[in-house]
């Protein structure tokens, strides 16, 4: 039997070589011996870059907690360990009527994942992040101290640790609430638009009627059909479903292909035919929630399909004011680079605050591609696409991402020394130490200079 290996979803980072079960990782700490940057918690591994991946240490495998703890059917606020998966969650609480207020567009996230990458879904205009929804949690950090933390108990710890990617310690369970809903399915509407400035004529009021709003744009159209596609709204049946499916489907991609099979004529004839499929009807129809949230968990191991080089995903948002102008050039430069993406994925993003100090949503429009790894002119074209964001007054996902500069993040997150702060010095990723670590270090040579 194959060695499992703990990679990040996107493979084009190398795996974890160091892993430690969450109960030893647990003692380690409660001991007070662990050693300065020994550990990272490492949920299910749907992290799409190096923010799940430890290189200077261990990541610690948190899916053995993996205990529903309570659920009150009154109010909707469940408790569960931090190893628990989402679509766990969801097949406990649907009888009763409820339903995360937030969800990603995979339900194979664990509760300690969700927290610490702040995940956001097709409802943010709405619902906000998930760390809006999130009561409480406890944390282990490595002075061997167990912290409840709370909107009022340890707030700073609290407001840190949610979008903190696991860098304050280790989430060992979490209160959250649900929300209500009539049912699971999905009264779904796919409206086709014709280009970019159509699509932001009609988000606005989408935004304002529906519960969750989404766009696929046809990254490879050219011409007259440059910028089409199709804009998504959903809102739960009254009458559907309580019931939750199988996790998954029966499709899997059982090993790693030698070559990229979603190449360029691939994607041009899946774009065409996905097109004509999901918008050859503006009727409302009733679906399943897993297809409407979570389409690509009906393939297993899909991400294997990128080959042995793996995908990067890029995610940015920029301002309202200027998305028009800046959404375009960055859908330009993808196609000026010849680099297709699978998964072109536009919305908008409201105004609801998250608690979390570093949280990638705020108002404006984010867009989201994915892309294979062709090695130096994939991270070419990554660049420019930070450039084009980071000029627009916009942000890049670190929860995605394996290889922006420490420019684009500090430019990102202006914040980040407040995290610093409070970071465990036990706990250290790859990611960190690539970005902030390294500004720190800039920092520090500066001052020496002065």
């Amino acid at each position: 039997m194959a060695k499992e290996r703990f990679q990040s979803f996107g493979l084009a980072t190398p795996p974890a070589l160091d892993v430690i079960p969450a109960d030893e990782a647990v003692a380690l700490l409660k001991s007070g011996k662990a050693t300065r940057n020994a550990l990272l918690a490492y949920g299910n591994g749907r992290s799409y870059g190096d923010s799940c991946q430890n290189e200077a240490g261990m990541v610690v495998d948190m899916r053995p907690l993996d205990r529903i703890r309570a659920f009150n059917a009154e109010t909707g606020v469940i408790e569960a360990e931090a190893g628990v998966l989402l679509s766990e969650i969801i097949a406990h609480a649907a009888p009763y009527g409820f339903f995360p207020a937030v969800v990603p567009g995979t339900q194979f996230v664990t509760l300690g994942g969700a927290i610490a990458n702040d995940v956001h879904g097709k409802n943010h205009h709405r619902r906000g992040t998930f760390g809006c929804h999130v009561e409480s949690f406890t944390l282990l950090r490595s002075d061997g101290r167990t912290h409840y933390c709370s909107a009022t108990d340890n707030e700073r710890l609290f407001a840190a640790t949610i979008g903190g990617m696991g860098l304050t310690g280790l989430i060992l369970s979490a209160s959250i609430r649900l929300m209500r809903v009539p049912s699971l399915d999905i009264v779904e509407t796919a409206t086709p638009f014709r280009d970019l400035g159509e699509f932001f004529e009609l988000a606005e009021a989408a935004d304002q009627a529906n519960e969750y709003v989404v766009a696929w744009i046809d990254q490879l159209a050219g011409g007259h059909g440059r910028g089409r596609g199709l804009l998504f709204t959903g809102n739960h049946a009254e009458h559907g479903s309580h019931v939750a499916l199988r996790a998954g489907g029966n499709l899997s991609v059982p090993f790693q292909p030698p070559f990229n099979v979603l190449n360029r004529p691939f994607l041009t004839a899946f774009n065409a035919a996905y097109r004509w499929k999901k918008g050859r009807s503006t009727a409302p129809r009733q679906v399943g929630y897993q297809g409407f949230f979570f389409p690509l968990d009906g393939v297993g191991n899909w991400n294997r399909l990128y080959g042995p080089n793996g995908l990067f995903q890029h995610q940015s948002v920029v301002p309202e004011d200027v998305a028009r102008r800046a959404v375009p050039a960055l859908l330009a430069a993808a196609k000026r680079a010849g680099q297709g993406s699978f998964l072109t994925v536009l919305k908008r993003f409201g105004s609801i605050r998250s608690p979390a100090l570093l949280s990638f949503p705020r108002p404006g429009f984010t867009l989201t591609l994915d892309f294979p790894n062709r090695g130096r002119a994939t991270l070419a074209l990554l660049k420019e696409l930070d450039h084009i964001t980071v000029e627009a007054g916009g942000a890049v996902n670190p929860y995605k991402d394996a290889r922006m500069g420490d420019d684009v993040f500090a430019a990102s997150f202006p914040e980040w020394q407040c995290l610093e702060a409070i970071r465990d010095p036990g706990f250290m990723s790859s990611f960190w130490a690539r970005t902030a670590k390294k500004l720190e270090a800039g920092c520090g040579a500066a001052e020496a200079a002065e």
